[in-house]
């Protein structure tokens, strides 16, 4: 079974010495838990600048830029199908303006998250945001407005799962990742619930734990076929929608 993990981090973090530090320490984990490839954002673009990140000559592990919308941003949105934001480390807002300009990602104004994720749903790119990188007033206008590229929100965590679902019901470009759905029968909870094409398989590594949900991807309680889509199948399919969203 292919298994593609969205939601990892490669490069040193603060206070731990990890093994996913460099590409080869990180393939050598992968190849440790039987995932075939690994979405990963550098961690010089989580804890500094973005625009310092060093290059990843990878295959096997696709870099997912961090974007930065303003004038001090990252500019022009790469022509990359996924894309990562930290909006609380990086001190943005995405905002629920209604300004008009060229929703590039260097704009100005204080609606520049806005225009972003409007830009970011036309080319449909897949964007990645953490959980804790919103706060509860922030995940509600995502729910709310039309137009949005496919969201994967990364690390809900249990405490979340009655926000998440009522998220998930109200909003179809919604996804979730495995990476802290590790309580009894959750992943397959919000799979029967909302359907198991908006679950990927995500491990949160190094911050969180990389074993456990790989053991738990091995020993779901669901059809294979939805077990195959949580594993790589989804992932493979958002990618695919976001270059022909690109080719429009």
């Amino acid at each position: 079974m292919r298994v593609v993990d969205v939601n990892r981090i490669l490069g040193p973090v603060p206070h731990d010495d990890v093994p996913g530090r460099d590409p080869d320490g990180m393939r050598a984990e992968l190849d440790r838990l039987r995932i075939d490839e690994a979405w990963v954002v550098h961690s010089h673009a989580v804890y500094g600048d973005p625009l310092t990140v060093p290059p990843v000559e990878e295959d096997r592990l696709p870099a997912v830029p961090v974007v930065v919308p303003g004038p001090l941003g990252t500019g022009e949105l790469p022509p990359a199908p996924v894309v990562r934001l930290y909006p609380a480390a990086h001190r943005f807002s995405l905002g629920d303006g209604d300004g008009d300009g060229d929703g590039g990602a260097g704009g100005g104004g204080d609606d520049d998250g806005a225009r972003l994720l409007r830009l970011l749903g036309e080319r449909r790119t897949v964007t990645l945001i953490d959980w804790e990188q919103l706060d509860a007033a922030g995940r509600r206008d995502l729910s709310r407005r039309t137009g949005m590229p496919p969201l994967v929100l990364l690390g809900t965590g249990y405490r979340s799962l009655r926000e998440l679902a009522d998220l998930m019901a109200r909003c179809a470009h919604l996804h979730v990742d495995t990476s802290t759905l590790c309580g009894h029968r959750q992943v397959e909870w919000v799979a029967e619930r909302f359907g198991a094409h908006r679950v990927l398989f995500g491990t949160g590594s190094p911050l969180t734990d990389d074993a456990g949900p790989r053991f738990l991807l091995d020993h779901l309680d669901l059809p294979a076929a939805d077990v195959a889509r949580i594993a790589a199948g989804n992932a493979d399919r958002l990618v695919r929608e976001a270059g022909r969203g690109e080719a429009r």
